[in-house]
């Protein structure tokens, strides 16, 4: 169904059709059939929706959707629509709202929730206390099967989700985690403490939630719990959200290997002003930073006037050590982000880098040296002079891209800065460096 379909069944004043059609769709085609519409049609479409429908469509709004919802809908409604919100949508509403409508969500709140919601709001930007939701099942050890099956049957439609369900002492200390299959096959007389599993995989609410989103992958988690510093169970985070942060962190990844502020801003809909700021910052520290590459070559002024060939060769030099570099870069980054790579690999990335550079340096420089004897006419002296700078300049390339990233990391500076353009410039310079000191030795000027 798309938009244009129904625009055409509201021109025919067919609103019984339109909403039998939108109450059959899942919330996130019908989000995306009402992304485009104006607000007026919006607010039409929306109002159609079952209750239950309208709140889960709503979650999936853009900001400017919802605040337009918030500002054009009636109390009653917006009531009705919190209502039927899961906590850690409510929560994602609240932050993205101006303060005076935060206000007005807040009156529609009662004082319990009020305060859960100023708890959440403490937790750090990006933790995993941030992105957890309260709607879970909550057991206990001494209850059976049965008993268990009846509480879940009780409250299970108001939690995000029931597949996983977590045993907690009075003090809501975690003790295990059950799940819903095991609950579902086994004797309804067993008790919960039997069935339990209580090697539990967890996260701190102060953990970073890139941290969570590691775990996820790793251990293929529907839900994983949060616990506080005295293991009390404080929420959980469902795959939907922590599928949000992954995306999230790996879009912030690209932007800030391209040498650009990171935005949470869909391309489209930012301003040009608004991307020019993303993108200028970084320019112009580069370009500052280039000014060494101008420096190096002024250095060796005599050595390109005793020899002019040998800048013909510097733009495939710095090109080919950049390139190198950012592949190394590239692997690094992508293996600390998954975990795959530790803060003590260090020296094993070292020697396995240079062993790849020095392959990889050895091809490049023969077929090079091959090259500009054969195509370019050059002399072999030059040649030599040109494929041993090129390897040299590899092996550089490559151990610079490798363990730059781990640098960044052990400083507590997010190791995506060390990709692309920032490593291209360092590696410039010593491109340069190591060509006119290995010139100047050969040929003998």
């Amino acid at each position: 169904m798309s938009v244009k379909t129904i625009e055409q069944l509201i021109e025919a004043k067919d609103y019984m059709k339109v909403k039998e059609v939108l109450s059959e769709m899942n919330e996130v085609d019908v989000a995306e059939i009402l992304k485009p519409c104006d607000p007026h049609m919006t607010l039409l479409l929306f109002r159609m929706l079952p209750k239950d429908l309208a709140a889960e469509v709503f979650a999936r709004f853009t900001p400017e959707q919802q605040l337009d919802i918030i500002n054009s809908v009636t109390n009653r409604e917006l009531a009705g629509i919190l209502d039927e919100l899961f906590f850690d949508d409510m929560i994602d509403l609240i932050e993205e709202m101006p303060a005076n409508v935060v206000n007005k969500i807040l009156l529609h709140t009662d004082a319990e929730k009020r305060a859960l919601i100023n708890e959440f709001l403490r937790y750090p930007e990006d933790s995993a206390g941030s992105i957890m939701t309260i709607e879970y099942v909550e057991l206990k050890k001494d209850m059976t099967v049965k008993e268990s099956m009846d509480h879940i049957k009780e409250i299970g439609l108001n939690k995000e989700t029931i597949y996983t369900c977590y045993v907690t002492d009075q003090n809501r200390i975690l003790e295990g985690i059950v799940s819903l299959r095991t609950l579902v096959t086994t004797n309804e007389s067993f008790k919960i403490s039997d069935i339990m599993e209580s090697d539990i995989i967890k996260v701190n609410t102060h953990a970073d939630q890139e941290e969570a989103a590691n775990i996820f992958r790793k251990y293929g988690f529907l839900a994983l719990p949060v616990v506080d510093k005295e293991n009390r169970l404080t929420g959980i985070i469902t795959v939907d959200d922590i599928m949000d942060v992954i995306s999230q962190e790996a879009t912030e990844d690209f932007q800030k290997m391209a040498a650009m502020a990171p935005s949470d801003e869909e391309y489209l809909d930012a301003s040009i002003w608004k991307l020019a700021k993303n993108r200028l910052p970084w320019l112009l520290v580069l370009m500052i930073s280039a000014t060494f590459t101008g420096r190096i070559m002024g250095r060796y002024e005599d050595v390109l006037i005793s020899v002019a060939v040998l800048g013909t060769f510097i733009p495939m030099l710095m090109d080919t050590g950049g390139n190198a570099g950012n592949q190394s870069s590239t692997l690094v980054i992508r293996g600390l982000a998954t975990g795959d790579i530790e803060l003590g690999d260090g020296l094993k990335i070292l020697l396995k880098e240079f062993a790849v550079s020095f392959i990889v340096g050895l091809a490049l420089a023969l077929t090079n040296f091959v090259r500009l004897i054969l195509i370019e006419r050059v002399g072999i002296l030059m040649s030599v002079t040109v494929s041993v700078t090129l390897l040299v300049t590899i092996v550089l390339s490559k151990l610079v891209g490798g363990i730059l990233p781990i640098f960044a990391k052990r400083l507590k500076m997010d190791p995506a800065i060390m990709a692309g353009p920032l490593i291209t410039t360092i590696v410039d310079a010593l491109s340069l460096i190591a060509y006119f000191a290995i010139a100047k030795a050969m040929l003998g000027i």
